[in-house]
């Protein structure tokens, strides 16, 4: 499947990522004229035989109240030659979802955001949330070949982009990819937005991959989550020795996961453990906080090793300061990090999302090679979004929280 897709991708000018068997125009929302849209949305037989689809959505940020039902949530359209309308099965939340429902990044995304969508309504509600889609492809932009209506699908949905607690969902090709074979619909909702999170670190940011990761020594502060989950088997898959963080109820999960070495941070200060150990060639950080005050210090120095963590406060100072602002003091924050660790022989990396269907590609095969499976801890019917919601945000999850949007045989 790889081999087929390499030959028919293309590097997107806007994003840098590769599509595959989509021959876009599009180097960047609004690079197409409105008459262009136009002509691509009179092609849509599904925007023709569907106006309003089912959705949960919020019109304002807030807790968990905000969140309404609605029948009447407006159909998505394909605006752009290389888009996909997925049909969901199954949508899949993550801590993500807590904070945007509450607001978080809302500056910075909403710049992002389809302009077309930002021009019609001057805002981003109602807004969709739900970052993991698995479905079957329903329709397909003018110059999408590799997919065709009736492919069961999977995706992880940009933060900026309206998400899967709907009936359908608009997306990039280059964001889809076939789904497992070995997998429901509501296992694969489990991992497309962790999976795309630990790629984009490990691969992306921390220049691992299958062909350099043997006998690495890799610590991921945190693994009992989505991320960190994903991230033990992923590196197991490919020979590192991966050596795991979590309280002393989660031990049991991640040691059936592949994770080697299990520090229990509840027992005492999980520093003094983790000097005692040989140090690593790469430490995943998905807690923040003070660990970055001791955690650079367990690095191989002048080895290339590298700290990467998820807890940035790059979006916090794009909304409290403006975009602006906030992104410069963002690129002084990194600069000073990383320099002041460069000296040390250490380097200090920021790490975020990044959709990538070719990635969840390369996570197709691994799952239905059987050296990935999916980490689900509970399931809930579509009318009960906001019990879900409550369940994530509790924290100290052992794994996905799933919704089901469409009954199908099997699931």
């Amino acid at each position: 499947m790889n081999a087929f897709r390499k030959l028919v991708c293309r590097r997107e000018l806007s994003g840098g990522s590769r599509g595959r068997a989509v021959v876009s125009s599009r180097g960047g929302h609004g690079a197409l004229s409105t008459a262009m849209h136009a002509h691509y949305r009179a092609f849509s037989t599904a925007t023709r035989r569907h106006t309003v689809m089912h959705a949960w959505v919020i019109d304002k940020y807030g807790d968990n109240s905000v969140l309404r039902f609605t029948k009447n949530a407006s159909f998505p359209i394909i605006d752009y030659p290389n888009e996909v309308i997925v049909k969901v099965h199954a949508a899949g939340l993550n801590p993500i979802d807590i904070n945007m429902r509450g607001g978080y990044g809302a500056a910075t995304l909403k710049m992002k955001r389809d302009p077309l969508n930002i021009k019609r309504t001057d805002s981003e509600f109602p807004l969709i949330l739900g970052r993991d889609v698995s479905g079957v492809i329903m329709e397909c932009g003018l110059d999408v070949s590799y997919f065709k209506p009736g492919d069961e699908v999977w995706a992880a949905v940009p933060p900026w982009k309206q998400g899967s607690l709907a009936e359908f969902v608009v997306l990039s090709a280059n964001e889809v990819s076939h789904k497992p074979k070995s997998l429901s619909h509501v296992e694969a909702a489990c991992m497309p937005y962790v999976a795309s999170t630990a790629w984009s670190v490990l691969v992306n940011t921390g220049g691992l991959n299958k062909d350099n990761c043997a006998k690495k020594r890799i610590l991921i502060l945190g693994g009992s989550g989505g991320v960190g989950t994903f991230a033990i088997q992923l590196l197991k898959s490919w020979g590192a020795h991966v050596t795991v963080t979590c309280s002393q109820n989660a031990e049991h999960l991640v040691r059936g996961i592949g994770a080697d070495d299990v520090v229990d941070y509840t027992a005492r200060p999980v520093e003094k453990t983790l000097k005692s150990l040989e140090n690593f060639d790469l430490i995943l950080d998905s807690i923040g906080g003070e660990t970055e005050s001791w955690a650079l210090s367990l690095l191989k120095p002048w080895c290339g090793a590298k700290y990467v963590t998820l807890v940035t406060p790059f979006l916090r100072n794009t909304d409290q300061l403006g975009l602006a602002d906030g992104m410069m003091r963002s690129g002084v924050t990194i600069a000073t990090k990383a320099l002041k660790h460069l000296t040390k022989g250490v380097h200090y990396r920021w790490g975020f999302f990044a959709p990538s269907g070719s990635a969840l590609d390369e996570i197709c095969e691994l799952v239905d090679a059987g050296k990935i499976r999916p980490v689900l801890q509970e399931q809930f019917a579509f009318p009960r979004v906001p019990r879900a919601f409550q369940k994530v945000e509790g924290g100290h999850a052992r794994g996905k929280t799933v919704v089901t949007v469409a009954r199908v045989q099997g699931e």
